[in-house]
């Protein structure tokens, strides 16, 4: 059972079927999915099925295994962060993230990610993560950057979105980067 990662105005906890109604809350926004491959906003149905597929992704067990948590602020769910276990041998995993618009300009976006960086390299040790978003998508980049992430790469033309050919930033972080960095903010 994955124990919930305590931040400074957060829990980074287990998704579950009680929070169908503030996951609705921003997966149906337009705005919301405007940067997600093949994603429209969502009906409640839709949203039902989506938080049903999340309430599984409980832990990383194995390679390919998910690890999506409810970002919950004061009793909302603010948003969904998940790990990716991309590689066992090579110690990597891909992150991710969807927040509510209701709640950006508080910080919360860069806490939560903060705290499963924090864990995916603390906890489950792993050597690197890496994130990737649409080269359009400056939100997202800035979020990373924020948190110590390097733009590594612009994959240009690389994948089909919308029917068109657009570019991808990868950005990333090593275990070093992330201890080297929590450590200079501590002291």
């Amino acid at each position: 059972m994955f124990t919930p990662i305590r931040a400074r105005r957060l829990t980074l906890r287990p998704v579950t079927m009680a929070d169908l109604e503030d996951v609705y809350a921003y997966q149906r926004r337009p705005d919301v999915c405007r940067w997600m491959l093949g994603s429209e906003p969502r009906s409640r149905e839709q949203s039902q099925k989506s938080v049903a597929a999340m309430t599984g992704e409980d832990g990383l067990r194995v390679e390919g295994d998910v690890l999506s948590l409810a970002a919950e602020a004061n009793g909302r769910v603010t948003g969904t962060v998940e790990l990716v276990w991309r590689s066992r041998a090579d110690q990597t995993a891909e992150i991710g993230y969807v927040f509510n618009p209701e709640f950006s300009g508080q910080g919360l976006a860069t806490e939560a990610v903060g705290a499963l960086l924090g864990w995916g390299f603390e906890e489950f040790g792993l050597h690197r993560v890496y994130g990737r978003c649409h080269a359009g998508n400056e939100a997202s980049a800035r979020l990373m950057t924020r948190l110590g992430m390097r733009c590594e790469a612009r994959h240009v033309e690389s994948y089909l979105f919308r029917g068109e050919w657009a570019d991808r930033f990868v950005f990333a972080m090593l275990a070093r980067e992330w201890l080297s960095r929590s450590a200079a903010l501590a002291g």
